[in-house]
């Protein structure tokens, strides 16, 4: 029975104080605690770590070179580990050649369907593959856009070629391109282009072909500019382009779907063949709900049994809430939640049992409303014999957990600790954060805001929004709401920019950095600190920066060397000679009020902002403690922050700005429930100080914290872009909207539902825009 249970002793990867932990196979287990805690550390950074590099480790040399690294953890002990399948927040990477279609296998069980089915037959599969030459557009290459001349900012014809007509510098006055045409004989020189006949323009611009009929000859050699800038600027690829150029060719260039196949990416052999009056491309292009639909009205005899697969498959996705995306959609411009459950789908139909499922914030993008399908997933892969560990805030999932291992109290060093291990109904008795966040009563609800002023969209259609017309409303915070793909980041990135000015945006874009960036470079305060060392000391700013003079030579600044082990992971270890500190003794030396270079590195956010006295440099450090980072030192490896401590970082760099007008997106993204409420705070002080936050939010705390709820929906894809609700976040608890009905289920959770006194307010009464 022992082999039932996967024994951990000893944990110490990152803040980890030599944890001991336990877990059942073949449970729910939910790990939880507030951000910097230690749960990605014991959920990712050991057991899953361990599980992949054991599997690795059965590879041959060779092969392992072209695999994953990962380091042995920091533990006395890890026993019993199922293989592991990690399915995390990392977004989907891969080229434009990469769709929903090709990550999920959908759109290879199609093309296996067409090859068989349709009508005419093409033979192989790879027929109607974009990514095979038998199939792909030949004149895209599969890729479904080419880079199209924008002629109007190319060509300026209101000036003469003597004047120089041509916007890209290459085919500026003095250049060789433009003395070509200057010199050809073939045009007056000295009339503007707008005077020309479409004979002489046409030739100028594209070449002899439509002139045939000229007297004078035209150069065996000859094309014109369009042709010209085509042949040599188009050929180019874009990402080699630097600084100036890149700049002029992104003028004067647009990507646009392909002319010959109009996107769809494949020949016109596979674009024209059919089964059931239906293309391939065509499936590909609609709502993969859609699709559904179509295929389960199909009875193809012999194919039905291929048929049959797909629908499974496409329910799959319809099941996790993210039936409105398109099989042509590139993975690319997913975000993070929509790519963890693409990544879900793989596993869902899978034959293979006892295997160790660890999940990041499942939950993550997700409307409340759609939750209980996600947890209907998570109970499905339990049920057929694997080990589900989930890192997870939500308490709709803590609820499902057959266990709850919370790992705390605090963050960074004052975490780390196994400080609870139950089920639900004993965390909700517990002196823990989550137990005392889950008992919680919300705060009493502050009375709403009265706008200062209103921005107005009117008729946005852009993606599935269907002509919406709302009043955003200034000097008060507003939730925009509504399902995944209900059109809520159409509205506010599509459109509010355009009408609104001066606006900061705040989005979901994932924070970059190599293991010499730190929250200290990361947030910019690294220059303001190392001016303050400049100054005082007299000494050069360069000499406080570990990744320049100041540095220490044998680890290159960095505090870690790697020692290679042959033909094992190589070892990474702390600097003996700097001790981990990164700078060399040299620097070190110089100090300000008795605190070196490499002590302020050591010093957290909290210690900082006591330390320093320069305005710009301390508020940076207070808004880092006020969404709860006060606990990072300055000088932590930015890779070893979590998802939640980046999201939250990112929120405190840019929040130091004075736009009239914040933006964001999902912010509450990664934090635990009494951080939340913290970050509430700060969203509110942000208003009183004169400002206008309009968030585009999922968490049901946040939206009945708000003065103001814009909904859209009612469902994703073709089925929302409507507007639902715009009032007072009082109103929408009465009205029978997906998110009324979540936020009215999420008040008499907490035992805190307070009869709203406004009447039902609806997108079409005179109430819907204004506050009461």
């Amino acid at each position: 029975m022992a082999l039932d249970t996967i024994h951990l002793r000893g944990l110490r990867q990152n803040n980890l104080q030599n944890i001991d932990l336990d877990l059942d196979k073949r449970s729910l287990i939910v790990v939880v605690g507030v951000s910097g805690s230690g749960k990605s550390s014991v959920v990712f950074d050991t057991i899953a770590a361990e599980a992949q590099r054991q599997i690795n480790s059965t590879y041959t040399s060779y092969a392992q070179t072209y695999l994953p690294s990962y380091g042995r953890p920091d533990a006395d002990a890890i026993e019993n580990l199922s293989a592991a399948i990690v399915i995390d927040q990392r977004r989907l990477r891969g080229g434009p050649r990469s769709t929903v279609g090709t990550v999920t296998d959908i759109g290879d069980w199609l093309r296996l369907l067409y090859a068989r089915a349709a009508t005419p037959t093409l033979g192989s599969p790879s027929a109607f593959s974009f990514n095979d030459p038998a199939g792909m557009c030949p004149r895209c290459h599969g890729l479904g856009k080419e880079n199209v001349i924008d002629v109007d900012a190319f060509v300026d014809e209101s000036r003469s070629l003597r004047e120089g007509p041509f916007r890209h510098p290459d085919y500026r006055r003095g250049t060789k391109a433009l003395r070509a045409y200057l010199d050809s004989g073939l045009f007056d020189v000295d009339v503007p282009l707008d005077q020309y006949s479409t004979r002489e323009l046409d030739l100028l611009l594209r070449g002899p072909q439509a002139n045939s009929s000229r007297r004078s000859p035209i150069p065996d050699d000859y094309e014109g500019v369009l042709d010209r800038f085509r042949r040599v600027q188009l050929a180019k690829d874009p990402g080699s382009l630097k600084g100036q150029a890149k700049r002029a060719y992104e003028d004067v260039v647009t990507v646009g779907p392909c002319s010959e196949c109009a996107g769809t990416r494949l020949n016109a052999d596979a674009r024209s063949a059919v089964i059931e009056d239906q293309t391939l491309p065509g499936l590909y292009d609609l709502q993969i709900s859609d699709v559904a639909e179509i295929i389960r009205g199909w009875r193809l005899g012999p194919h039905d049994a291929a048929v049959k697969d797909i629908i499974a498959r496409l329910e799959r996705v319809v099941d996790l809430g993210i039936g409105y995306l398109s099989l042509s959609r590139e993975t690319s411009t997913l975000s993070g939640g929509e790519g963890q459950r693409i990544k879900m789908v793989r596993h869902l139909g899978s034959a293979l049992n006892d295997l160790l499922y660890i999940f990041d914030e499942p939950t993550t993008g997700l409307h409340a409303s759609d939750v209980a399908r996600l947890n209907k997933m998570l109970v499905a892969l339990r049920d057929k014999g694997n080990t589900v560990l989930v890192v997870e805030h939500n308490p709709e999932v803590m609820k499902l957990a057959d266990r709850i291992v919370e790992i705390g109290p605090a963050a960074g060093a004052q975490g780390g600790h196994l400080i609870f291990d139950g089920t639900y109904d004993e965390l909700l008795t517990a002196d823990t954060p989550t137990g005392s966040a889950l008992r919680a009563q919300d705060e009493a609800r502050r009375e709403s805001r009265r706008p200062t002023g209103w921005v107005a969209i009117r008729h946005a259609s852009s993606h599935n929004l269907q002509d919406v017309s709302v009043d955003i409303p200034l000097g008060v915070l507003t939730a925009v709401t509504g399902v995944a793909g209900s059109g809520k980041s159409s509205l506010i990135h599509g459109h509010l920019g355009a009408v609104a000015g001066d606006a900061v945006f705040i989005d979901q874009a994932p924070i970059n950095g190599s293991r010499r960036s730190t929250p200290a470079s990361w947030t910019g305060i690294l220059d303001d600190i190392r001016a303050v060392y400049s100054r005082e000391t007299g000494q050069p700013a360069a000499l406080f920066s570990p990744n320049s003079d100041g540095g220490c030579r044998h680890c290159d600044g960095t505090g870690v060397v790697f020692l290679d082990a042959g033909f094992t992971d190589p070892v990474q270890l702390i600097c003996e000679t700097c001790d981990g500190r990164r700078f060399r003794a040299a620097t070190e030396k110089y100090t300000v009020r008795d605190a070196s270079i490499a002590d302020v590195f050591e010093m957290t956010f909290n210690e900082a902002a006591a330390f320093f006295d320069i305005p710009r440099l301390v508020a940076t450090l207070l808004k880092a403690k006020q969404v709860g980072l006060g606990y990072l030192r300055l000088g932590q490896n930015l890779t070893t922050l979590s998802g939640g401590e980046r999201q939250r970082l990112k929120l405190a760099r840019e929040l130091t700005s004075t736009a009239p007008i914040v933006v964001l997106d999902e912010p509450t993204t990664g934090l635990h429930m009494s951080d939340v409420h913290n970050l509430i705070d700060l969203l509110h002080h942000i208003v009183d100080s004169g400002r206008t936050v309009i968030t585009i939010e999922h968490d049901l705390s946040l939206i009945a914290a708000a003065d103001y709820v814009i909904d859209l929906g009612p469902d994703g894809g073709h089925d929302g872009g409507r507007l639902q609700y715009a009032g007072p976040s009082r109103g929408i608890c009465q009205t029978e909207t997906r998110t009324g009905a979540a936020l009215r289920r999420h008040l008499d959770s907490l035992q805190a539902a307070r009869a709203c006194r406004t009447p039902t307010v609806t997108p079409d009464s005179p109430a819907a825009n204004r506050c009461c």
